[in-house]
C-alpha cells in the first residue's frame, strides 16, 4: 500500500487505557495500567481495520494502586526499568476476522526480549467529535506468558502454589486522532 493510500492516526493517551491483569495468590487477580504510553496505527484510504501499528509504552508508568508492588514491579525482579526504559510492539500482520474484527501480529519487545503475539482486536467506532476532529476505537485483548520475557521472579506459598501467576492478560481500550503531518 503505498503512503498516499494510508492515513495515520496517533493514539490519544488522554482517552485511551493500556491495562493488565495477572493472578496473584493463585486465587484472584490483581489489575494494573501503564499511564504513559504512545503509537500510531495507519488506516487505509477506505475503511478502518489498520493496515499497521506501532506502540510504546513506558514502564515506569506501571500504576496498581499499590506502590510499594509498583516500586517492586520497576526493579530488576521484573521490568527493571532502569535497563528497560521502554515496552514496544511493532504489528507484523493484521488479519480481518469480521466485519469490525481482526487479529494483529506483531512483535512484543519487553525486557529486552522480542516475541510475537497475537491480540484480537476490534474496531468499536468511528466519528467526529464536538470539535470537529476524527476519531477512531478499537479494543483488543490477549495473553502473554511473563516467562518468555525473562520476567522469572516468584516466591513459593507455603500452601502450595506461587505468588505471582505466569499468564499476564492484556486489555487495550485505545482511541485514536488523525497524526499532525511529517
Amino acid at each position: 500500500m503505498t503512503t498516499a493510500t494510508v492515513r495515520t492516526y496517533a493514539i490519544d493517551p488522554s482517552h485511551s487505557s493500556v491495562g493488565f491483569s495477572i493472578r496473584h495468590l493463585m486465587i484472584a487477580k490483581v489489575r494494573g495500567t501503564f499511564n504513559t504510553f504512545s503509537g500510531t496505527i495507519q488506516l487505509p484510504a477506505e475503511g478502518a481495520i489498520p493496515v499497521g501499528i506501532d506502540a510504546e509504552i513506558d514502564p515506569a508508568s506501571i500504576d496498581t494502586r499499590e506502590e510499594q508492588r509498583d516500586g517492586h514491579l520497576k526493579s530488576p525482579d521484573f521490568f527493571d526499568v532502569a535497563t528497560h526504559s521502554v515496552i514496544k510492539f511493532v504489528s507484523t500482520a493484521v488479519e480481518p476476522t469480521g466485519a469490525s474484527e481482526f487479529n494483529v501480529t506483531g512483535n512484543l519487545t519487553l525486557h529486552g526480549v522480542t516475541k510475537s503475539v497475537t491480540l484480537k482486536a476490534e474496531l468499536t467506532g468511528q466519528g467526529t467529535d464536538p470539535w470537529g476532529n476524527a476519531r477512531v476505537a478499537f479494543e483488543a485483548s490477549g495473553r502473554v506468558n511473563r516467562k518468555d520475557f525473562g520476567l522469572n521472579w516468584n516466591s513459593a506459598l507455603e500452601s502450595g502454589g506461587v505468588l505471582v501467576g505466569e499468564d499476564v492478560d492484556i486489555t487495550l481500550d485505545i482511541q485514536a486522532v488523525p497524526a499532525p503531518a511529517a
